[in-house]
């Protein structure tokens, strides 16, 4: 699939698909949003991000809703906030979950046993989701926008509060 733009920003293409990367891996938790064939469903995941192999690992437990609703409808967005910086990414792509064991054994982390005993537990279910294309908003902070705004609206301009972009992944 070719890479398209639809920006905001003086970013090239690889600057805002690295940046897109780069704030998904950073920010950590998104909230995980998948449809149930009538509601968009949203709840908060810890996400693993690992660009080299164009893909977003979450550990969830084996029972969940999710996890159902991923094998009737497999398209899933992301969506990554740090308001105190003024910066989102969302990411949208194509999910699945499996019982890979060695990947959850590989993705484990000492946090993850505030809900699983150990990498073992045959509870854990992973979810990978491949990315077709992502988003970000990306401002230089609260100071610096409001500052921008400010001056733009007294100028009667329009104000630059950052970089705008949508890129296929």
């Amino acid at each position: 699939m070719a890479k398209h733009r639809e920006q905001e920003t003086d970013l090239t293409l690889a600057e805002a698909t690295d940046r897109i990367w780069e704030l998904a891996k950073e920010i950590d938790v998104c909230m995980f949003v998948t449809w149930d064939g009538e509601y968009n469903r949203a709840r908060p995941l810890s996400a693993r991000v690992f660009r080299e192999e164009n893909a977003i690992y979450f550990l969830v437990n084996d029972h969940s809703a999710k996890n159902k609703q991923l094998s009737t409808y497999p398209k899933v967005t992301l969506a990554w906030v740090d308001s105190s910086h003024y910066k989102y990414v969302t990411i949208s792509g194509r999910a699945s979950a499996t019982n890979d064991r060695e990947k959850i054994t590989q993705l484990w982390e000492k946090t993850d046993a505030a809900w699983w005993d150990n990498a073992d537990d045959p509870e854990i279910r992973l979810i990978t989701v491949k990315p077709d294309e992502g988003e970000l908003w990306d401002s230089p902070g609260l100071v610096v926008a409001t500052a921008k705004m400010v001056f733009a609206a007294m100028s009667g301009t329009k104000p630059n509060v950052g970089d705008n972009a949508k890129v296929d992944l």
